[in-house]
């Protein structure tokens, strides 16, 4: 469905794998569902020993939104991005408590690509600050709170499992309407 080029999509995994010190020894394969116009991913495989990391992502992840069936070289970066950020957070001990990517609430995932968005644009990727920032209020409410809690995700460098799953939690329990008298 998209015009993909297997060596262009290589080029953009490796170098945003380089930019986040992933080693260059590591294999990491990406598995495109072209069959897919959707913009889904997940992580297949955190490269743990000797097993290379897989990223599947739907064909409409690398697609350009305002070219259909182009293939978009940032757009890419950006979902790569985020995936890698992810495997590099769970092999560390502070994220060891992280549940399975098919057990993450949709406010835990999209706390987390905050997080990892976050990272990147200081790194000099582009992020779409104000997408990620209506995709958080969506998942925890439209509230002074969530976005203080967005901003503090947003521009954290580090945090563990348990920092970002408690900011998140607390955005959405400070948002909850609660009528006066």
């Amino acid at each position: 469905m998209v015009d993909y080029d297997a060596d262009a999509i290589g080029a953009v995994a490796r170098q945003v794998a380089g930019e986040l010190g992933v080693s260059g020894d590591e294999e990491i394969r990406i598995e495109v569902d072209e069959t897919s116009p959707l913009a889904r991913w997940t992580i297949g495989a955190w490269g743990e020993g000797d097993e290379p990391i897989v990223l599947q992502v739907d064909g409409g992840a690398f697609e350009d939104t305002r070219r259909p069936r182009q293939f978009d070289e940032r757009r890419t970066a950006d979902v790569v991005g985020r995936l890698l950020l992810r495997v590099l957070d769970r092999r560390t001990p502070a994220f060891a408590g992280a549940p399975a990517e098919d057990e993450l609430t949709l406010a835990q995932g999209v706390a987390w690509d905050v997080y990892a968005v976050g990272r990147l644009v200081r790194m000099g990727h582009e992020g779409q600050r104000q997408r990620r920032l209506y995709q958080f209020r969506n998942r925890h409410g439209f509230s002074d709170a969530t976005d203080e809690a967005f901003d503090q995700i947003w521009n954290a460098s580090q945090l563990t499992w348990a920092e970002l799953d408690a900011i998140s939690a607390g955005a959405m329990a400070r948002s909850v309407f609660e009528p006066d008298g």
